[in-house]
């Protein structure tokens, strides 16, 4: 397996989880971030992981979080992407924000990179419009925690190369992933359909028919999936859930994506899952 360098812009949740897994299977990475406590706080979670890991991964067994640390540094400079050859977006869902990040990446990104998007929901065509050369852009909906998660959703926006696609593909394989490639859309194939599941399932707690956890022990128990609804919401951060059903909102303008009214609750509160300690859960 040839090494990578990946710059992981965006250290959150989902980013220290995919940082974490880049780094276990041995390739160089820089996780980005916006000021030095989210780089910390990046770190703490990414050494929090690698602590269990070795629970459930025969790939992590054997290896210490110092071992998985010495392949990851941490830069508040964007710069840093710049010897990188697969970049990868992770920052919150908000498509202003994720304007003014590409626009400042654009001088930094080599021309030969791939510069995935691991969004939520905005469309790859509506990013790749953000960047100086859209034809780099192409979508990459890692699952979380990433280092459990063997397939990966890979979404072709209207302007992705074919060499884009292509290279994204081979570097996808280095890092033990099965995609599926779908086309553009709102939501493309697992948020659009998932959202619609938390947001119900929050609903039925918000309308007094069920708790969270008899909600997920349905899905669990009578349809086979490891989490529930709302195990996952709260796993994903239930901002970022309202975030995606806002811009599923916004793009189709269809009521049924319209956000169950505990869910805003629960984030003016400040209960946003596990990373609160507090979401339909307390953790």
């Amino acid at each position: 397996m040839s090494k990578l360098k990946i710059a992981v812009v965006g250290g959150g949740n989902i980013g220290s989880s995919l940082a974490f897994d880049c780094a276990l299977r041995g390739h160089d990475v820089v996780v980005i971030e916006k000021d030095a406590p989210s780089c910390q706080q990046s770190r703490e979670n990414i050494v929090e992981t690698a602590g269990y890991a070795p629970l459930f991964s025969p790939l992590a067994k054997g290896k210490t979080p110092e071992m998985i640390l010495q392949n990851i540094v941490w830069s508040q400079d964007l710069q840093a992407v710049s010897d990188c050859e697969f970049v990868v977006e992770n920052i919150t869902e908000n498509i202003t924000l994720k304007q003014t990040l590409y626009a400042n990446m654009a001088e930094f990104i080599a021309p030969h990179a791939v510069l995935a998007a691991n969004t939520s929901c905005i469309p790859i065509t509506k990013l790749g419009s953000f960047h100086n050369e859209p034809s780099q852009v192409i979508g990459v909906h890692f699952m979380n925690p990433v280092y459990l998660k063997p397939t990966v959703e890979v979404i072709i926006g209207l302007n992705t190369s074919e060499q884009i696609q292509k290279r994204c593909l081979e570097i996808l394989t280095t890092l033990g992933k099965n995609a599926v490639v779908v086309k553009d859309g709102p939501g493309f194939v697992s948020n659009r359909i998932s959202h619609l599941f938390m947001n119900e399932a929050a609903f039925t707690v918000q309308d007094g028919i069920a708790q969270p956890a008899d909600v997920d022990a349905i899905f669990k128990g009578c349809f086979g999936h490891k989490m529930g609804p709302l195990e996952t919401a709260d796993l994903i951060g239930i901002d970022t859930v309202v975030n995606s059903l806002d811009v599923l909102y916004q793009m189709f303008q269809d009521s049924k994506y319209r956000v169950c009214p505990l869910m805003r609750t629960m984030v003016d509160a400040g209960h946003l899952g596990r990373k609160t300690g507090k979401g339909f859960y307390t953790y």
